[in-house]
């Protein structure tokens, strides 16, 4: 079956697709008016065996192959993506209820760079080796695949993240059981007929969609899979650990983020405010490194807030497939309400909401998941708002008198994921860099991604590092041989 021209979306196993084995299905809902799009396959532990065993059929040719071959192959699937770029945009779009531009411009372009930059990694990935002077020996590290990995992706950047894992996974020589997020599943789905068209042997990638307690349950469960690299909430982020770590598999770890974004007077003014607008809406506000708390040096805080809120106000809220929308809508109406539950249990005594701090009303698409970007003054780094991940289009705003007071707020949080600086002052940068208590730290910009490094929180923001050499060292296994010689 086509899954590009498709409303149903099915497993992929084996190199085909099928429906699951219990006949059970999910309603695909278009959060941007509340429609069906299709049906999703709503898969059980069955599936997943079904998945293990062409996996486990397929690891011995794929891990002997050559790592031209593997290049070879991971370079033509990011080939592909970009020829379908349109098709693939679409279906994000629809599923999500992200912008089509940000779909066609940034996500889906991601997805195929990542399979590009891990073709050409793993080619560069080099063994170790250790002369032992005076011993007459000489170790070395060989990096051997795990064998069958499991790998979980949330819905807010569907393929981008799904390709983030999945690639680095093939790339080491694993063969992979993927979970894409039931709320967003058809890229991942048309991922599967890209592979076979690219010439991935059958049983390497396995798909398989459904909810988490079912079928991502039986991936955390399932004995024959080492390693399991999950992205997602904090919350479920505890669960997989829960489940993983008595059965020591390999686990990989990047959840929430409460990221601080900090303003100082004698930044680049306009710089700082347009990245602002970006770093706190961008997909809706649903991306774990959004600077959702915003910290603003006194002297020039009533200043940036007027301009933040004028800026704010003239974001358009539209329907995702409107080229002018800046805001779309939320990914479901469950998270469409967990956001709004925010507004209505505000504590004036803690904040003042300065703009939104409602749903959003599109004309002719009432039924959509909208809501207004949001700026609310807070009082106290304490509160609700500050410390939980909402994960949508809110930030806070605070003002600050000095480095002190400014760096115990910007640890003051259970996350640790990223932080944005704006300064000329250099020693003050590396000052910061240091103090602040997170993995990424991003200086008078925000979101400049460079594969080849390493990603991930302190914190409750996760467990390991993703990207470049890190991933590959996640998805093998180092052991060292040592040969001792006779003089």
């Amino acid at each position: 079956m086509n899954q590009a021209n498709s409303t149903t979306t099915l497993n992929f196993i084996n190199g085909q697709y099928c429906d699951p084995i219990s006949d059970g299905w999910l309603e695909n809902i278009n959060p941007a008016d509340g429609t069906s799009l299709g049906k999703i396959a709503n898969s059980t532990e069955q599936d997943v065996e079904r998945a293990v065993i062409a996996a486990a059929n397929a690891q011995p040719q794929w891990s002997e192959s050559t790592l031209e071959q593997r290049s070879r192959i991971l370079s033509k699937i990011g080939d592909l993506i970009e020829e379908n770029l349109e098709s693939l945009a679409i279906a994000e779009s629809e599923d999500s209820g992200k912008p089509i531009s940000r779909a066609r411009t940034i996500e889906i372009p991601r997805a195929a760079s990542n399979f590009h930059f891990f073709a050409n990694a793993i080619t560069q990935f080099s063994s170790e080796s250790h002369e032992s002077v005076g011993q007459n020996a000489i170790n070395f590290t060989l990096r051997q695949p795990l064998g069958v990995v499991g790998c979980i992706s949330p819905w807010n950047l569907p393929l981008y993240l799904f390709t983030w894992k999945i690639a680095p996974a093939l790339a080491a020589g694993n063969c992979v059981i993927a979970k894409p997020s039931e709320l967003t599943p058809r890229t991942a789905a048309m991922l599967g007929g890209l592979c076979n068209l690219a010439g991935l042997p059958a049983g390497v990638l396995n798909i398989i969609q459904g909810e988490g307690p079912r079928a991502g349950q039986a991936l955390l469960e399932h004995e024959k899979i080492k390693a399991i690299s999950f992205t997602g909430g904090t919350a479920t982020g505890e669960h997989v650990a829960r489940v993983v770590a008595p059965k020591f598999k390999k686990l990989s770890l990047e959840l929430g983020g409460k990221n601080p974004n900090i303003i100082f007077a004698d930044c680049n003014y306009e710089r700082a405010l347009e990245t602002t607008i970006h770093s706190s809406f961008a997909n809706q506000g649903q991306i774990c490194l959004c600077g959702s708390r915003i910290f603003v040096e006194s002297s020039i805080y009533e200043k940036f807030k007027t301009d933040l809120i004028a800026r704010t106000t003239q974001l358009t809220v539209s329907h995702p497939a409107n080229e002018e929308t800046a805001i779309g809508a939320m990914v479901s109406g469950d998270h469409y309400r967990k956001v709004l539950s925010y507004f209505d249990e505000i504590d004036p005594t803690d904040a003042s909401i300065l703009c939104g701090g409602k749903p959003a009303t599109v004309e002719g698409y009432e039924q959509g998941f909208y809501i207004e970007p949001t700026i609310i003054e807070v009082q106290n780094n304490q509160c609700r708002l500050n410390q939980e991940e909402i994960f949508g289009p809110v930030v806070t705003l605070m003002p600050f008198d000095n480095e002190e007071d400014l760096i115990t707020m910007a640890n003051d949080v259970k996350y640790g994921l990223s932080a944005t600086i704006w300064t000329k002052d250099l020693d003050r940068t590396m000052r910061l860099s240091k103090k602040i208590e997170c993995g990424v730290v991003w200086i008078n910009t925000w979101l400049m991604r460079d594969l080849r490094t390493p990603f991930g929180g302190m914190k409750n923001s996760g467990v390991g590092r993703e990207g470049g050499l890190e991933a590959l060292r996640f998805f093998t296994e180092p052991k060292n041989i040592c040969i001792a010689f006779e003089d």
